[in-house]
């Protein structure tokens, strides 16, 4: 979803001087924002649940080709082209060594439903109600 944002922001600043196919990259965007960055719940269609990434490829499909209906294809090729070079740089140079622990890093513990009491450390519970809690 990251490379997703990062290719469209770059795609809208070759955009900045062609003020008509701005104004249809945005309304596009505004069903980029509703379809697919801040939903909830999946896309469904009477009842059939739609992938994301089936989501993610129809609406940049869309977003090209209405684009491309606006006579701006050297900058459509010009953005896309420079925002997956980004993503591919980003891709080769990035390090996943970070994301995940080591085997020399994580102490010597037993998995979490095998320790004993005494081990287990309290999780906080917040808000977390009383059992004497009554209604009178």
């Amino acid at each position: 979803m990251n490379y997703a944002i990062i290719i469209l922001f770059l795609l809208f600043l070759t955009l900045v001087w062609r003020p008509v196919s701005l104004i249809v990259f945005i309304i596009m965007m505004v069903a980029w924002l509703f379809l697919y960055f801040l939903r909830d719940d999946p896309v469904s269609i009477d009842g059939f649940v739609i992938d994301d990434h089936i989501v993610m490829t129809v609406l940049l499909l869309v977003t090209i080709a209405m684009l491309f209906l606006t006579d701006v294809t050297d900058n459509i090729i010009v953005g896309l082209s420079v925002g997956l070079a980004v993503v591919l740089v980003h891709g080769i140079f990035s390090s996943t060594d970070d994301l995940f622990f080591r085997d020399e890093e994580v102490p010597n513990r037993s998995p979490m439903l095998m320790r004993s009491a005494e081990e287990a450390t309290p999780l906080p519970l917040k808000d977390a109600a009383s059992s004497s809690y009554s209604m009178s």
